[in-house]
């Protein structure tokens, strides 16, 4: 009979990869198999700024899929994500065209999001109602205002939002937009939150068991109305950067954007449940979407609905894995 020795043993612990991180690393897998296939089939596909103009393109969407993010870490959802979108774009395009300072409107439409937030948030709370149906109220709400509003698309010609929307920032013959730099810096703080303050511990601990969390002595409350304040914070942003990217507001704009959002942080590999998850696997989702998206803009001949199909079998795909992934750690 042979023993294994203990160095041996210690040597594969040291190897083994958590089971918390299998999610995300098949995330990072399939984005470098998707783009390689991208690669492959289209020589323009290597080029630098087609990585950029991913970027570019989901932009806001990567604001809004980090507020879900701490959402969906709690084992919350936040359904008006989409409609708060919505809803910051059409007040702050009315807004300019009325003739309002463009730095008064900028702070009215970052209060949209976070108001409703943290409302959402204090009902969810104190009435201990289910999130689902009180972010779908929010979600009517927001869209219903969209429709108050305005009935058609309403154009921005401000010269500031014109100027903002069409500033590109240089990285030798490529470029970015001021866009993709707010992105990335809400997702720098972001993941620092997560990952080194208070609040981050304590949403990863409600997520994790919320009744453990409450006997902890945890204020699993205000952490609650603080996700969602932050997610509605992370919508108004995601708006504003919209509205850059379209120069309008429109009644019926971002409709359905909560599913991509959802899906994106799903496949990043944050558990749908709640205390598992990061940021930089919400990143790594929304550039798969991104990818999809610009591969079947490449093929030309695909129409544009088989990007929700092979989302929706990604999204299939990643439950299964989380699932399995938790079977194993039981």
């Amino acid at each position: 009979m042979t023993t294994t020795p203990l160095a041996t043993r210690a040597d594969r612990a040291r190897w083994r990869v958590p089971p918390r991180h299998v999610p995300v690393l098949a995330t990072l897998a399939l984005l470098l198999v998707m783009y390689g296939i991208g690669v492959s089939q289209y020589r323009a596909f290597s080029n630098v700024q087609v990585v950029f103009n991913i970027f570019i393109d989901n932009g806001f969407l990567l604001v809004v899929a980090v507020g879900m993010t701490f959402v969906i870490l709690t084992g919350g959802i936040d359904l008006s994500v989409g409609s708060v979108v919505a809803m910051t774009a059409m007040v702050s395009a009315s807004l300019l065209r009325d003739g309002l300072h463009p730095a008064l409107v900028l702070l009215i439409a970052l209060l949209i999001g976070p108001i409703l937030g943290f409302a959402m948030g204090c009902v969810i709370h104190f009435f201990d109602i289910q999130p689902f149906i009180v972010t779908l109220a929010g979600m009517f709400f927001a869209r219903g205002m969209c429709t108050w509003i305005s009935a058609t698309s309403v154009p921005i010609t401000d010269g500031f939002w014109t100027s903002a929307a069409q500033s590109r920032i240089r990285l030798g013959e490529n470029f970015v937009t001021v866009s993709v730099l707010i992105a990335l810096a809400v997702v720098a703080v972001a993941a620092f939150t997560l990952a080194y303050t208070r609040l981050g511990r304590d949403v990863y601990a409600i997520g994790g068991n919320p009744q453990s969390a409450l006997l902890m002595g945890l204020p699993v409350g205000r952490t609650r109305i603080a996700v969602y304040t932050i997610s509605g914070l992370c919508s108004a942003i995601g708006g504003i950067l919209l509205s850059f990217y379209t120069l309008s507001g429109a009644p019926l704009i971002a409709v359905g954007m909560e599913l991509d959002v959802i899906a994106a942080v799903v496949i990043g590999g944050t558990l749908l449940t709640g205390g598992s998850g990061y940021v930089f696997g919400t990143v790594l989702g929304v550039l798969v979407l991104g990818v999809i998206q610009t591969l079947i803009t490449f093929d030309g001949t695909l129409n544009s609905w088989w990007t929700k199909i092979v989302i929706g079998g990604l999204l299939f795909a990643f439950i299964l894995l989380q699932r399995l992934v938790g079977i194993r750690t039981k």
